[in-house]
C-alpha cells in the first residue's frame, strides 16, 4: 500500500481516514497540531505497514516544511495525501472580530495550500502513478450558511485549489475534494450544536448525522483503482444536504 499523510490525525474524520489506510496496510504519517500518537497505536494494531506520528501546526510555513523534511527522511515520499486538518467557527458576522476570520483561514485555507504544496511536490518525485491528493472541504462550501462565513469562506477557497490542481498537474496527481454533510465528531458533534444548529443539520433526507468512518470509506476509495477516474471533483457524503 501506498505512503499516506493524513493531517488532522488527532480525532474526527482524520483519525477515521488513519485507520481505514491503516487497514489496507499503508505506510502512514499522522500529522496534527497535537502529535497523534494515539490514533497512530490505534493504526499499528489496524496493520499499518509502518506509522510515523508528528506535531505540525498547518497554518505554518516552518512546521508544514518541517513535516515535509521528515516524511522525505522516513518515506522518501508520498503518494497520497488526505488532508483533513481544520477549524470551524460560528458566529454573526457583526459579532465575528477580524482575529477569529484571519485564524479560520489561516488553518482552513493558508493550512491546504502549505500542505497540498508540501505534498505535491513529494508526488511530483516518486514513481506511483497517479498519486493523488484529497482535501476534506464542507457541503456548505457549496450552499453558503449565515452565521458561519469565515468557515463557509475556508472551505469553498478549499474547492478553488482542488479545481486548479487537478488541472495544473493532471494526469499524473488526481486532485479531489470529500465535502461531507454533517458529521458526529468532536469538533462538529451534536453535543456542540445549538438547537436551531442541529434541527437544520437534521432537517436533509436522511435525517441524521454521518459518521467519520462513513468519510474515511470515500477517502480510500478515492486513492484506490475506483478512484483512477475521478479529479477536480467535490465528492458529498452529505445525507442529502446539497444534491448537485
Amino acid at each position: 500500500m501506498s505512503r499516506v499523510l493524513v493531517t488532522g490525525a488527532y480525532r474526527g474524520i482524520g483519525a477515521a481516514c488513519a485507520l481505514a489506510y491503516a487497514s489496507a496496510g499503508a505506510r502512514l504519517v499522522l500529522a496534527d497540531i497535537r502529535n497523534p500518537e494515539e490514533t497512530a497505536q490505534a493504526a499499528r494494531a489496524a496493520g499499518a505497514a509502518e506509522v510515523l506520528s508528528l506535531a505540525c501546526d498547518v497554518s505554518d510555513e516552518g512546521s508544514v516544511s518541517a513535516l515535509g523534511q521528515a516524511i522525505d527522511a522516513a518515506f522518501g515520499g508520498l503518494d497520497v495525501l488526505v488532508h483533513c486538518a481544520g477549524v470551524i467557527h460560528e458566529a454573526p458576522l457583526l459579532d465575528t472580530p477580524v482575529a477569529d476570520f484571519d485564524r479560520v483561514i489561516a488553518i482552513n485555507l493558508r493550512g491546504s495550500f502549505l500542505v497540498g504544496q508540501m505534498a505535491i511536490a513529494q508526488m511530483a518525485a516518486t514513481p506511483e502513478d497517479p498519486a493523488r491528493a484529497i482535501l476534506i472541504a464542507s457541503d456548505m462550501a457549496y450552499y453558503g450558511r449565515e452565521t458561519f462565513s469565515p468557515y463557509v469562506a475556508s472551505k469553498h477557497g478549499v474547492l478553488g485549489l482542488v479545481r486548479s490542481w487537478a488541472k495544473e498537474f493532471a494526469p499524473r496527481i488526481l486532485v479531489n475534494a470529500i465535502c461531507p454533510g454533517p458529521i458526529d465528531t468532536e469538533m462538529l458533534g451534536a453535543a456542540h450544536m445549538s438547537a436551531e444548529w442541529r434541527a437544520r443539520e437534521l432537517a436533509i433526507p436522511l435525517a441524521r448525522f454521518g459518521q467519520p468512518h462513513e468519510i474515511a470509506a470515500l477517502a480510500l476509495f478515492l486513492a484506490g483503482e475506483g478512484g483512477r477516474y475521478f479529479t477536480g471533483q467535490g465528492l458529498g457524503p452529505n445525507g442529502g444536504s446539497v444534491m448537485p
